[in-house]
């Protein structure tokens, strides 16, 4: 076979190198702009959160925070809010009144998950939630 017919014969390099660096730059952008659970994934993942019957008691359960999310129990109503914040995806804090506060740039939100205060603009997303056949609360953790 000569040199004509190999598929690299035209590339040098250079181009090489050139090619190779922007494949590697693609593949660490890919899924930056995601809201979901790990690293900028946009991945959707089901994390089973236990029994929902843990969750009786008025308040924010902070046990999930590294995995992205609180569970907010108040009155009859059990909701699941990202624990990251929506401006710079800072890992948020819970304060005594239940409010939310970023550390990194003081962004703070409600009980709610509504911005009171930024550089924050969104409010936190909530995430959708399943109980099964054994009453285990099943987050939705990305959506």
């Amino acid at each position: 076979m000569n040199e004509k017919n190999e598929p690299t014969a035209g590339l040098k390099r250079r181009d090489f190198l050139l090619l190779g660096a922007a494949a590697a730059a693609c593949a660490g952008c890919q899924g930056m702009g995601g809201s979901g659970p790990g690293p900028h994934t946009g991945a959707v993942q089901t994390i089973d959160a236990g029994p929902a019957l843990s969750y009786a008691a008025d308040g924010v359960y902070s046990n999930f925070r590294a995995l992205g999310f609180f569970i907010v129990r108040r009155g009859e109503k059990l909701e699941v809010l990202s624990s990251t914040c929506t401006h710079r995806r800072c890992k948020l804090n819970v304060d005594s009144d239940n409010s939310f506060y970023c550390h990194c740039h003081g962004s703070t939100f409600d009980p709610d998950g509504r911005v009171t205060d930024g550089p924050a603009t969104r409010n936190l997303p909530v995430f959708r939630t399943l109980t099964d056949a054994s009453g285990h609360l099943l987050v939705q953790a990305g959506v």
